[in-house]
């Protein structure tokens, strides 16, 4: 009964267009103003104030003082891969992506923590096909060779197991409909793909470009060959 009431709670807070909006902005990971929240969605900053204390009260968002501030973010990981997954569960794909304006945020973009995107999918579906991950259910888990490939990313699995979330999630994609990976160790990849400047962010948006760099090192680290973008894109 207990489950039934929690669902219909997070139904009641997203089915708001205008939450929506303001919950997919904080996908980007980062940490925004109830001012820019508000720029976001379209709506006054009365209105977006009543908002955010509902997704605040809920439990889907956060927020901090900064200052004379107050900046929200997602609560927790949980809740980037649950908003991405309820997207792929009912979004149409195809009316979405036909303009090429969209083709940045289903090229590759971050889901929270972790990244997400056509780029996700094929880098998650290499590491399936050379035996680094394998897929276990509705998660995916490590081989030895994948502990191997990983810590010679200076990627320690160990630790990423001691955290209090899940490791190896396995996150449906909103816009391929394929899983790619979340959790820990998602999160782990995508920081490390920011550290080595392979990917950068899009300002005011959660789409990331892949680098040179970064096309080059996943062509040979994993034979991935990552589509170019338009021009127009």
């Amino acid at each position: 009964m207990l489950a039934k009431y929690v669902v219909a709670e997070i139904g009641s807070l997203v089915a708001d267009p205008s939450r929506v909006e303001m919950l997919t902005r904080l996908l980007d990971g980062e940490r925004h103003s109830a001012g820019d929240l508000a720029r976001a969605a379209g709506v006054s900053p009365q209105a977006a104030s009543a908002h955010l204390t509902k997704l605040t009260r809920g439990g889907l968002v956060r927020v901090t003082r900064a200052g004379r501030s107050r900046l929200f973010e997602i609560d927790r990981p949980e809740v980037g891969e649950l908003l991405e997954s309820l997207s792929a569960a009912t979004r149409p794909r195809q009316t979405m992506w036909a303009s090429p304006s969209a083709e940045p945020i289903r090229f590759a973009r971050t889901c929270y923590d972790h990244m997400a995107g056509q780029l996700a999918v094929l880098i998650t579906r290499a590491w399936l096909e050379r035996g680094i991950l394998r897929a276990r259910g509705t998660s995916f888990e490590l081989t030895t060779t994948g502990e191997r490939w990983f810590a010679a990313r200076d990627i320690d699995s160990d630790a990423l197991r001691r955290q209090r979330r899940a490791f190896g999630r396995g996150c449906l994609d909103w816009t391929e409909r394929e899983p790619h990976l979340g959790g820990a160790l998602g999160a782990a990849w995508l920081r490390h793909c920011f550290d080595q400047e392979w990917i950068k962010r899009i300002s005011r948006t959660r789409a990331i470009r892949l680098s040179d760099a970064g096309r080059a090192a996943l062509h040979d680290l994993l034979g991935v060959d990552a589509p170019t973008l338009s021009r127009s894109a």
